[in-house]
């Protein structure tokens, strides 16, 4: 079976910094795919990049926790806080969702607003995940997938990284919790009940923030056979505003063009995910 690599950064859109550096990797670099935050301050700017670069896989990056939402923040008080951004509790939005039908509906109400912008913005939408992988809540899950389906999406990420493949690259790191490997299988299984593709395994997890060439370089000829996706959160500096403390954006950003990563990604097939799991 072929190796296949999807090389993807989260928060596109979220500003400026964030949508160079995604243009700049994909341009020069190896990055194949980004996840486009609808309600962020930048997010007009990043289809603008998304229509110069046709070859760039634009999904949805579904964002319900530290984020804008689409919808009035007086149609969603159960998601949001008083400034009408949403809530950064994901326990106690979670313990809502579960608890509040109202919850509920209000959730399904922004997930569509969220799918329906970007719809307007003409671009074909690759894929479907949620900022913080928020759609680990198997709520959130089932509204997302459901939603996605029903718009024509066809496929999701599935936050499950395989220890040992990162500990092949840095014995040391410290990977994922055993207790969530549970919700991505139950994840998988939801998607693959509402028709919905995914990679086989994704990596990102164990560094998030702190991906750097030399773990990149040192991945990506260990790659199994089968689908991988990759991410990464790059910024052309850190600092920005939006950005997460303690994240290394501009080293992630570096990272997707170095030359070792370029060299180590040559013999990959590589795109996005619906170019890469129709193969």
């Amino acid at each position: 079976m072929q190796r296949r690599v999807i090389v993807t950064a989260d928060d596109f859109g979220l500003s400026p910094e964030v949508n160079e550096a995604v243009e700049r990797a994909h341009r020069g670099g190896v990055l194949t795919a980004a996840s486009l935050m609808v309600g962020e301050r930048a997010a007009t700017d990043a289809v603008a990049v998304a229509r110069r670069n046709p070859g760039l896989a634009v999904g949805l990056h579904l964002t319900l926790t530290d984020g804008a939402p689409v919808l009035p923040a007086e149609r969603i008080p159960a998601l949001v806080r008083a400034d009408g951004r949403f809530r950064d509790d994901m326990a106690g939005v979670g313990l809502a969702l579960a608890a509040s039908a109202a919850a509920r509906a209000q959730l399904r109400a922004e997930v569509s607003a969220q799918i329906e912008a970007f719809r307007a913005t003409g671009l074909p939408c690759d894929h479907l995940n949620a900022h913080k992988h928020f759609h680990m809540h198997p709520v959130v899950a089932a509204v997302a997938f459901r939603a996605a389906r029903d718009a024509g999406i066809r496929a999701v990420r599935v936050p499950w990284e395989p220890p040992a493949l990162v500990r092949a690259v840095e014995p040391a790191s410290r990977t994922a919790p055993r207790a969530l490997w549970p919700f991505a299988a139950l994840l998988r299984r939801l998607a693959a009940r509402h028709g919905l593709a995914a990679p086989g395994r994704v990596v990102g997890l164990a560094w998030t923030g702190s991906f750097t060439a030399e773990r990149l370089a040192a991945l990506m000829p260990r790659l199994p056979a089968g689908s991988t996706e990759i991410y990464l959160h790059p910024a052309t500096r850190d600092g920005f505003a939006g950005g997460a403390p303690g994240y290394r954006h501009a080293e992630e950003f570096a990272a997707l063009l170095d030359p070792r990563v370029r060299a180590a990604c040559a013999g990959l097939a590589s795109g996005g995910y619906a170019a890469m799991l129709r193969a």
